[in-house]
């Protein structure tokens, strides 16, 4: 019993940071409490939810590991993207409309995804292996979806008429949202029922390999199930207090709008992002495609439907078309994502360019042009 508490420790935390939260309410509000006092807030709340984001990554991974490739890293991106559009909903409807939050953080997953994890991952895993192996009919299968989503979602909209400023007419949004979740579901349908042999690895890590577990306890189906429901749920609900000192901190600092974006996306991707490197250094490369490729087109294949259903029904603008810097970014980005993945292995070059890219957006965040 104890050894249970133990490891749900973090989900009770979330809950009681909650119900902390919440029965103090305006008495730890940002403009009470005053700038030094917010920011301990802020940092406190983004840890809790960090850790939050691990303990549901631990109870993915843990099903991952009872249902096999690519049922698990499917679990994993749902669950991550899932805590995604919570937060993004959650600063949508705080204060005053932000119509370029949630490009911003979609754009910051990509970036994060393509360039910073990709480039991590094969960087140190050709580090130790010199040159790396994975499907190449699984990534291209992402790739082949997603290019067309990024496209239409991020780049279009800064070029059509029918709507001001990189936002998308009705019938635009209905079209985009139609086609990415008609899209997403063929591709689902292909990963998981007719063709799931092309995300698999080519030598997988049997069930008796210690490195297969990632050193933690794996129990049942229906105990990990439970418990990635139990550690998402308190997220969920302190988004809405999260995103408010996101947005005092920001203001207060003077810091470029962009930053909330990327913020929120480091916090969704940081324990995912440490899943695809760690399975990178153990040469499972075809693993860390799966939930980099996979959380990338996620993204773009899940989060425009439900931001643009939202923000219809709480009647704010959502602006997606991306500005010049983040075009040219986000088409260089794709573009080199084709040629990494063009040869089914990989080595530490490809992985450096990444890297390359990835400074590139933090020097625009800061530079103010994205």
């Amino acid at each position: 019993m104890l050894g249970r508490l133990r490891r749900e420790s973090a989900t009770l935390t979330g809950y009681l940071a909650f119900v902390l939260v919440t029965f103090f309410g305006d008495g730890l509000s940002p403009s009470t409490v005053g700038g030094p006092i917010a920011t301990v807030m802020l940092v406190g709340l983004f840890c809790v939810m960090l850790w939050l984001a691990f303990a549901v990554v631990r109870h993915a991974e843990g099903l991952a590991t009872l249902l096999g490739e690519p049922y698990g890293t499917l679990i994993l991106t749902l669950s991550v993207i899932g805590i995604e559009v919570a937060l993004i909903s959650a600063v949508m409807i705080t204060g005053d409309n932000k119509p370029a939050l949630a490009r911003d953080t979609m754009f910051a997953v990509l970036m994060i995804v393509l360039n910073g994890l990709v480039g991590l991952s094969l960087v140190l895993g050709g580090l130790r292996y010199r040159l790396q192996n994975y499907n190449l009919q699984g990534a291209n299968a992402y790739l082949a979806v997603l290019i067309p989503l990024a496209v239409l979602g991020l780049i279009l909209p800064s070029f059509t008429q029918s709507a001001p400023g990189g936002e998308l007419s009705e019938l635009q949004g209905l079209f985009l949202i139609s086609l990415s979740l008609i899209l997403y579901g063929i591709f689902l349908a292909i990963q998981t029922v007719t063709h799931s042999d092309i995300f698999q690895e080519e030598a997988p890590l049997s069930s008796d390999d210690p490195d297969a577990h990632h050193h933690f306890v794996v129990e049942s189906v229906t105990v990990h199930s439970l418990g990635l429901v139990a550690a998402m749920l308190p997220i969920v609900l302190l988004s809405k207090s999260l995103a408010v000192y996101v947005d005092f901190g920001i203001e207060s600092a003077n810091a470029p709008v962009a930053l909330g974006g990327f913020l929120i996306a480091a916090l969704v991707l940081t324990p995912e992002g440490l899943s695809a490197i760690q399975a990178a250094q153990k040469n499972q490369l075809q693993r860390a495609v799966n939930i980099c490729l996979g959380s990338a087109l996620a993204t773009i294949a899940l989060t425009i439907p439900a931001i643009l259903a939202i923000g219809w029904a709480m009647d704010r603008r959502v602006e997606l078309g991306l500005g010049n810097a983040g075009i040219v970014e986000l088409s260089a980005t794709l573009l080199v994502s084709i040629v990494t993945f063009a040869s089914p292995r990989t080595n530490v070059l490809l992985g450096a360019v990444h890297l390359a890219l990835f400074a590139a957006y933090i020097m625009l965040i800061f530079d103010g042009s994205v």
